[in-house]
């Protein structure tokens, strides 16, 4: 990739309401906010690496969305690219879960700044001057047929451009809700994309590709790559992260397909986990830092793990974290030592 990557992120900003020290919906008078976002969250983590890093979405000309904005400026993200329109932040609320019981998502969405989107509306040659890498998600092709197309808008120009594509799967069952199945609008939207980060389960509804589950983690990932391949002939780094819950602990690790062979990660045991949300994202973020910046694919897979370890013991979305943690967690592994 070049040496001097910029890399732009494209999908909703949203503001994320969360319940306070593990209260139910029901018992809460009070909501924690947080700017939030798949492809935002992403863009964090690699403005706080150091890179070029672009968010372009959609959002209401009012005082919340200049907070959001003023939320990503401040770690680095640049902004420019946000168009202004619309009337609604899309927004989704959290109460927390735990060993016992799920963490629990309420999404409101329908309407949003960003679910208006209609091509035309953002000038993505402007947006791609210099842009080297261009990443989206499912989420971004999910709130509206009229987003899908504008991700189908941005895809097709970065192709003919030769920017590399990127993309998380992130399959979100609750936002699809425009009459179209996700197999329907996915397959035809990831045709470009060089880069991707899945997990099993999208990849079955996206492709209809079912890996058997009485396989290792391992061999279900290799058996994957191997039909998706098909599927998406450009594909040169397919990435997956895996959670195991064994007793207490959360056991994290993750692999890579990378030219056509395969890399994993150490595995992680976890005793405690302070906030699961954006771990994926802050591990697709590792995953493009290593790219943009040569890492061997060993490397890469250690350094994407490392950030979504990490991620689970920060608050909100967001893995607000620096090279210099991500380095001492992959040399040590948990710490709790007191820095001082």
């Amino acid at each position: 990739m070049n040496a001097t990557p910029r890399i732009t992120c494209f999908g909703e900003l949203l503001l994320r309401f969360n319940t306070q020290m593990g209260l139910r919906f029901v018992q809460s008078n009070a909501l924690n906010i947080h700017v939030a976002g798949a492809e935002a969250n992403v863009a964090v983590l690699l403005a706080r690496l150091g890179l070029d890093s672009r968010m372009v979405s959609r959002v209401p000309d009012h005082d919340l969305a200049e907070m959001a904005l003023g939320e990503l400026r401040k770690y680095g993200v640049n902004t420019s690219g946000v168009a202004k329109g619309g009337e609604r932040l899309g927004t989704y609320y959290v109460e927390n879960g735990n060993h016992l019981r799920p963490t629990q998502v309420i999404y409101d969405r329908s309407g949003s700044a960003y679910a208006q989107l209609k091509t035309g509306m953002i000038d993505w040659e402007k947006q791609f001057a210099e842009t080297t890498l261009f990443h989206w998600s499912g989420i971004a092709a999910a709130l509206s047929g009229s987003a899908a197309e504008v991700c189908n808008e941005a895809i097709e120009l970065a192709y003919k451009k030769g920017i590399t594509i990127s993309a998380d799967f992130n399959y979100r069952r609750k936002l699809w809700n425009y009459g179209l199945e996700p197999k329907e609008v996915m397959p035809d939207l990831l045709r470009y994309c060089k880069v991707a980060v899945a997990d099993l389960d999208s990849v079955a509804i996206y492709f209809g590709i079912d890996t058997k589950e009485g396989l290792t983690y391992r061999a279900r990932f290799e058996h994957c790559f191997s039909l998706i391949k098909e599927k998406m002939p450009l594909l040169n780094t397919f990435a997956m992260s895996f959670r195991v819950v064994e007793g207490l602990n959360h056991v994290y690790f993750a692999g890579v397909a990378h030219e056509g062979e395969f890399y994993y990660s150490t595995i992680h045991a976890l005793p405690f986990v302070t906030d699961q949300i954006g771990t994926g994202d802050a591990f697709t973020a590792g995953l493009l830092y290593g790219l943009s910046s040569g890492f061997s694919p060993e490397k890469m897979i250690e350094w994407a793990t490392a950030c979504g370890v990490m991620k689970q013991s920060i608050h909100g979305d967001w893995a607000l974290i620096n090279k210099e943690e991500i380095e001492a967690f992959i040399k040590s592994g948990i710490s709790t030592k007191i820095n001082r």
